[in-house]
């Protein structure tokens, strides 16, 4: 900055030309805390010693005005609608030439104004004497002549006079008050008006003489800004042009990848570098992702929109894990079975897929109340639709309630002693019966398809969610995360923006970026790319990106944000008492069952008697009451027992668990006491089970 003077940034952004644009300045004072920071319409601006700023283009903002008896400062709008005049000026003028010049651009549209001369003139053969006053009319300039000013003498008796004065005539000239009136945006536009003084019209705002400086509204970019910079020119920061001398320099534009994807496509490709990587609690589970720190470089090849599928794993003792699948995945697919935990969940499965079949996999018993059927294990169902169903009441009294069921046809019977029967086959398969939407059971899709799809395929072919499992691998891969499972789960497929990008040191293996998904900053450098030119590497692209269970989160909240809960069960009338099961089916739609089948339903019906037990039927009685206290008397003490008569009346407790014949005789267990001061620890034999004993002996010398 050696040889370049320093100004304030509103006098220097005052004194631009807006065709001369763009100007570099540099700030080098007015920094406190090492950086100034403006809050201007929510937006922070922070310059420091040394920073470069770009100015690309201002707008007039507002106009400052000061007050220069006491220098108080205010702003006036630049729509404002008062009218100010012009203050003459107390130094006398040496020329008419300076008088006229400082006249504001249109002169003719300024005329008349009045100046007073103080000293003697002589033209030609005129004189004119100090003290007279002049008002100009007009500006004469004629070709190879000097130009002249057209005055009007009043003299006395109102009488009057013109007279021709050169503009180059010297003498002590001094401007009259002019009645001209002019708004502030003609003020602005002229730069002889705007070194003037002026007043209000209206005194009562303030009747001393202003100054009037422009504010501008500058438009500057700097490097490692994103936005170009909007602020005031009346910041307290002085600034030097060092246009000349940084005319090489860049200033870097920091981009999002999704204002990447506003980049024209003669961008790419090319080298960016990373200023900003991804937050740290990321999306995605991948290798690249680690490597995209800051200062990394990438090349950028291309942009586009990418049709990308969401895979998942079935739950099991692993943790369940997630894949964005690139519709260009190379590997085969053949369908599963879809597994189901609820009727409603066959619902939802049905209008997407019409003609569902399932299977049963676990038996339910009927209830009649609540409207849930009787269902054995291997029964086939064909889904139907989805209609309104009144329960039956317990007592037959009280209102019925109606709820949501899923007409179902069943498709066959597996009871073998009729399987001989065709026309009780026939009968079964039309036997329609109904399954009320929050019944909870389990069922399996029945499929008869064992084609191989490729990706692609499967989305056109058939509706999500779709159980799938790979049956051959991607070869393009090295290794094919989705080879393994037993049962994969296709939840859903979207359009994703995405840049394909690979790092320089392998610029042939590439992956995509979901601009919508990743949050970065890069820049454009202008680095070479890694290659001969117009020679590009064939790109290897990975199709299979593992992503965290937050990306299922935020994925499922933009497409599921309007899914209708499952319904509840009807609640239940109390004042009625829960009637029993019934061997019948009444949810059938059309009963024309053989007595065979209500006979099988009548062994799982429990009894009457056994449905009646309860635990609570017989109530325990109280415990007695603790005996009375007296606080008078000491407790009692127990008498001390002889050893020799503990030793003889000791005995061991008879086996409970054994009934014996010859044992009559009933204790208590409170009157058994032990042996405890014996010096052997086995039990002392009763004299009847000695009896015994020796009875069975002498039995078996006998036989």
């Amino acid at each position: 900055m050696a040889g370049t003077t320093a100004l304030p940034l509103q006098e220097l952004i005052a004194s631009l030309d807006i065709t001369c644009l763009p100007k570099i300045l540099q700030v080098c004072s007015g920094v406190y805390f090492q950086g100034s920071i403006y809050e201007i319409s929510g937006s922070e601006v922070c310059f420091s010693t040394g920073d470069l700023i770009k100015v690309i283009g201002f707008e007039l903002l507002s106009v400052c005005c000061e007050d220069i008896s006491n220098n108080v400062k205010f702003e006036l709008p630049i729509n404002h609608t008062g009218l100010f005049k012009v203050v003459p000026e107390d130094m006398p003028y040496s020329t008419i030439e300076e008088m006229v010049s400082l006249r504001p651009v249109g002169l003719e549209s300024c005329l008349p104004f009045t100046f007073t001369n103080h000293s003697k003139m002589t033209f030609d053969n005129f004189t004119l004497g100090a003290g007279r006053a002049l008002t100009v009319l007009s500006i004469q300039r004629r070709e190879g002549e000097e130009d002249q000013v057209r005055c009007l003498i009043k003299g006395q008796q109102e009488a009057s006079a013109e007279v021709c004065i050169p503009l180059s005539s010297r003498g002590e000239f001094h401007e009259c008050e002019s009645e001209e009136l002019f708004t502030l945006q003609e003020i602005m536009s002229s730069s002889c008006l705007r070194s003037r003084k002026f007043r209000f019209i209206n005194t009562t705002k303030c009747d001393q003489p202003l100054v009037l400086s422009p504010i501008y509204q500058v438009h500057a970019i700097m490097s490692l800004r994103k936005n170009v910079l909007k602020f005031p020119s009346s910041l307290e920061v002085d600034v030097v042009d060092v246009t000349d001398l940084c005319m090489d320099v860049s200033f870097v534009t920091p981009l999002s990848l999704t204002e990447v994807l506003s980049q024209p496509d003669e961008s790419f490709p090319a080298v960016v570098e990373v200023l900003e990587g991804p937050e740290s609690r990321s999306l995605f589970k991948c290798n690249w992702l680690p490597e995209l720190s800051k200062r990394e470089h990438l090349i950028f090849h291309r942009k586009g929109t990418s049709p990308m599928i969401l895979i998942s794993s079935l739950k099991s003792r692993k943790t369940q894990q997630y894949f964005l699948v690139s519709q260009q995945y190379g590997g085969r697919f053949r369908r599963r079975p879809r597994e189901f935990n609820s009727v409603y969940e066959l619902y939802v499965a049905s209008i997407q897929s019409a003609g569902l079949r399932v299977s049963v996999t676990r038996n339910y018993e009927e209830d009649e109340e609540e409207g849930l059927p009787s269902l054995s294990v291997g029964d086939q169902l064909e889904v139907l639709t989805c209609e309104r169903v009144e329960l039956p009441c317990g007592s037959g009294e009280g209102p019925k309630q109606s709820v949501e069921a899923l007409l179902c046809r069943c498709l066959q019977e597996l009871d073998d002693e009729d399987d001989d029967d065709e026309e009780v086959k026939q009968e079964d398969q039309k036997e329609e019966i109904f399954l009320p939407l929050y019944m909870q059971g389990h069922f399996v899709e029945i499929l008869t398809d064992n084609k191989k799809y490729r990706l692609r395929d499967l989305g056109k072919q058939f509706k999500l969610p779709l159980d799938v499992k790979v049956v051959s691998r991607d070869t393009e891969l090295e290794t094919d995360p989705l080879v393994g499972f037993s049962c994969l789960r296709i939840e859903g497929a979207m359009l994703e923006p995405t840049i394909q990008a690979s790092f320089p040191h392998m610029p042939n293996h590439c992956f995509e970026i979901p601009t919508q998904w990743l949050s970065m900053s890069v820049h454009f450098t202008k680095d070479p790319l890694p290659w001969p030119s117009e020679q590009p590497p064939t790109c290897h692209l990975d199709t299979v990106t593992e992503v965290t269970d937050t990306f299922i989160c935020e994925f499922r909240k933009q497409g599921n944000s309007d899914a209708v809960p499952p319904p509840r069960p009807p609640k239940r009338n109390l004042s009625f008492p829960k009637s029993s099961k019934k061997s019948s089916r009444p949810s059938k739609k059309s009963s024309s069952k053989p007595d065979k089948h209500k006979h099988r339903l009548d062994k799982s019906v429990p009894t009457k008697e056994l449905g009646d037990l309860n635990l609570n039927t017989k109530k325990r009685p109280p415990a007695p009451p603790p005996p009375p206290i007296l606080d008078d008397q000491p407790p009692p003490v127990a008498t001390r027992k002889h050893p020799e008569a503990e030793m003889t009346t000791g005995k061991a407790q008879p086996n409970t668990y054994v009934k014996m014949e010859g044992s009559t005789k009933k204790v208590l267990l409170s009157d058994v006491t032990a042996d405890v001061e014996s010096d052997h620890d086995y039990e002392i034999m009763d004299d009847t089970l000695a009896a015994m004993m020796k009875q069975a002996q002498e039995s078996v010398l006998f036989y």
